[in-house]
C-alpha cells in the first residue's frame, strides 16, 4: 500500500503495529487469506512498546515462551530477552507473513464513526498534517493501553533546583553517558528493577529509591527445560511443550498467590534472604505491604538486581522525597542522596484505544458506560474488538486467544451471511471495574476505562486456561451476540 492514497476500504481495520497488531495481522494472512486488511501506525515504525522504549537493560518481564507468538517458536537463548531481540522477533514476523506491505506508517487515529446502514467504520487518521479516511467492515483496536507520547511524571517539589540530568525511561535520551556517575533510579516496579542492575555496570553506583518495596523473585535467565527439549525435539514441539509449561508455572503462582498469600511471601521472603548478603535488611526493602500480585511480580533474570547490590554497585533506599536539591534528593529521614543523573521511573499513563473518540451513528461512545465483553469487545459498539492483554500473566497469550476469537467470529458471520455483531448490554448485570489490579497505571485511569460484569460473559477472569473455553472454543450464538444482515 502506498500513503498516497487518502481513501482506502477494507475488510479489517488494524490499529497498531506493535505485538497484538502485528499477531492479528499474521493471523488474517494465515487464516483469512480472502480478506483485505490495513494496519494503521502512530509511529514510522512497527514494534510499538518495543521499539519505544531503549533505556538501558530494557527487556521483556515475562517469559518467550508465553510472550512470543503461539504460532512462532521463540528460538532465542534467553527466556526473559533483551528487547532488540523481542523487536527482531516482531518485524521477522511481519516479513515472513506479508504483513508489512499492509502497514501505513505516521497514521494516527483520532476518530471512528460506525454506520449501522452501511454497516462499515470510517476512521479518520492525522498523516503529514492532513487527515485520511479509511472504511472498514471491523475496527480492531491493538493500540495497547497506556500513552506512548508520555509517560506518569508526578512534580517534585524543588526539581527545578536539581543541577544533574532528569531523565524518564519513556523517552531516553541517546547521548546519556551515565559511565562514573552516581545515579539515582525513582521507583520499584519492572522498569525499574531493570535500569538498576543494567546502569550499575558502568555507573559510579545506583541507587533504587522507592516509597514502597515491590515482591521480585530471581529466575533463571535461560530455561533449562527448553534447553534440554530443545535436543529431543523438533523446534514447534519443544515450543509447544515449553510454552505449556510456563503457562501452568504462572497460573499456578497467581492461584498460589490467591489462595494462600501468606505461604507464598514466606517462600519469596526466603529466597530474597538466600540471594542477599548475611544481614541485608530484607524486610525493609523488599516486604510489600500487600499480597503477591495484588500488583505485578517483579521477575529478574539470574538474581541481577540482587547481584548488583551484593556485590556494591547498587543500593535500595526505601523512604519518601522531601524535594530535589542542587546535588540530588532530600528524603524525609533527612538523608540526601547525592545524583549526577535521576531517572523517573514513575510508570505508565494509560490510555484506552491510543485517546482516539468513537462514534456509533454520531452518538459519542462514552467508554465508562459501556460494558467489555470477555474483555474484547463493546456492549453497544458493532463490529468492534481490542486487544489488552493479562496483568497477571503474558501479554500475548490473551492477544493470541482474541486473534482465534476474530477468526472464528469473521467466518461465522460469512457463513450466514451478517454483517454486524455486538454484544447487547444486560442491565440486570452488576457493574465492576475493568482490572482488579492494584497498580498505580490503572489506578490513576480506572474511572476512563469501560467496566466489567459480575457474571460471565462480562466478568474478566485474568485466566488463561479459563479463557481458551471462553475464548478459543466459547459459543458465538450465546445470546449475548446480536448479528444483523
Amino acid at each position: 500500500m502506498n500513503d498516497g492514497s487518502t481513501v482506502a476500504d477494507v475488510d479489517v481495520l488494524i490499529v497498531g503495529a506493535g505485538l497484538s497488531g502485528i499477531g492479528a495481522a499474521a493471523m488474517l494472512a494465515r487464516e483469512h487469506p480472502e480478506k483485505s486488511y490495513a494496519v494503521l501506525e502512530a509511529r514510522p515504525v512497527s514494534g510499538g512498546t518495543w521499539d519505544l522504549f531503549r533505556y538501558p537493560g530494557v527487556r521483556s518481564d515475562s517469559d518467550m515462551f508465553t510472550l512470543g507468538y503461539r504460532f512462532k517458536p521463540w528460538r532465542g537463548d534467553k527466556s526473559l530477552a533483551d528487547g532488540p531481540s523481542i523487536l527482531a522477533y516482531i518485524r521477522e514476523t511481519a516479513t515472513e507473513y506479508g504483513v508489512d506491505g499492509h502497514i501505513r506508517y505516521d497514521h494516527k487515529v483520532v476518530a471512528s464513526d460506525w454506520d449501522s446502514a452501511a454497516a462499515r467504520w470510517t476512521v479518520t487518521a492525522e498523516h503529514a498534517g492532513e487527515q485520511v479516511t479509511f472504511r472498514a467492515g471491523l475496527l480492531w483496536s491493538c493500540s495497547g493501553y497506556y500513552d506512548y507520547d508520555q509517560g506518569h511524571r508526578p512534580p517534585f517539589p524543588g526539581e527545578a533546583t536539581f543541577a544533574g540530568t532528569l531523565v524518564h525511561p519513556q523517552h531516553w535520551p541517546e547521548d546519556l553517558d551515565y559511565a562514573g556517575k552516581r545515579v539515582v533510579v525513582i521507583g520499584s516496579g519492572a522498569t525499574a528493577v531493570t535500569l538498576v542492575p543494567a546502569m550499575a555496570d558502568r555507573a559510579a553506583h545506583v541507587t533504587m529509591l522507592q516509597r514502597t518495596p515491590t515482591y521480585i523473585l530471581a529466575v533463571p535467565g535461560s530455561d533449562p527445560v527448553d534447553q534440554r527439549l530443545r535436543k529431543l525435539l523438533p523446534t514447534k514441539g519443544s515450543y509447544a511443550v515449553s510454552r505449556w509449561k510456563n503457562v501452568m508455572v504462572s497460573t499456578g503462582l497467581y492461584q498460589w498467590s490467591r489462595r494462600s498469600p501468606d505461604s507464598l511471601k514466606r517462600v519469596l521472603r526466603r529466597a530474597t534472604v538466600k540471594a542477599l548478603p548475611e544481614g541485608y535488611e530484607v524486610d525493609r526493602h523488599f516486604k510489600p505491604p500487600y499480597d503477591p500480585w495484588d500488583q505485578r511480580l517483579c521477575l529478574v533474570p539470574d538474581g541481577d538486581l540482587f547481584e548488583a547490590i551484593t556485590a556494591g554497585r547498587a543500593s535500595v533506599v526505601t523512604d519518601a522525597i522531601e524535594s530535589f536539591t542542587e546535588r540530588g534528593i532530600r528524603l524525609v529521614s533527612g538523608q540526601e542522596l547525592e545524583a549526577d543523573i535521576i531517572v523517573t521511573a514513575t510508570g505508565l499513563k494509560l490510555k484506552a484505544f491510543g485517546g482516539s473518540t468513537m462514534t456509533v451513528d454520531g452518538a459519542e461512545v462514552k467508554l465508562p458506560e459501556t460494558m467489555a465483553y470477555k474483555a474484547l469487545m463493546l456492549s453497544g459498539v458493532p463490529n468492534f474488538v481490542f486487544t489488552v492483554g493479562y496483568t497477571n500473566a503474558s501479554w500475548t497469550l490473551k492477544a493470541d486467544l482474541v486473534a482465534d476469537f476474530v477468526s472464528r467470529l469473521l467466518t461465522f458471520m460469512d457463513q450466514h451471511r451478517y454483517r454486524s455483531v455486538q454484544p447487547a448490554p444486560d442491565p440486570s448485570v452488576g457493574e465492576r471495574p475493568f482490572m482488579d489490579f492494584d497498580a498505580g497505571y490503572v489506578l490513576r485511569a480506572i474511572d476512563e476505562l469501560p467496566k466489567q460484569g459480575d457474571r460471565a460473559p462480562w466478568k474478566l477472569k485474568q485466566n488463561y486456561l479459563y479463557d481458551i473455553r471462553n475464548i478459543r472454543r466459547g459459543s458465538l450464538t450465546d445470546g449475548v451476540l446480536r448479528y444483523a444482515r
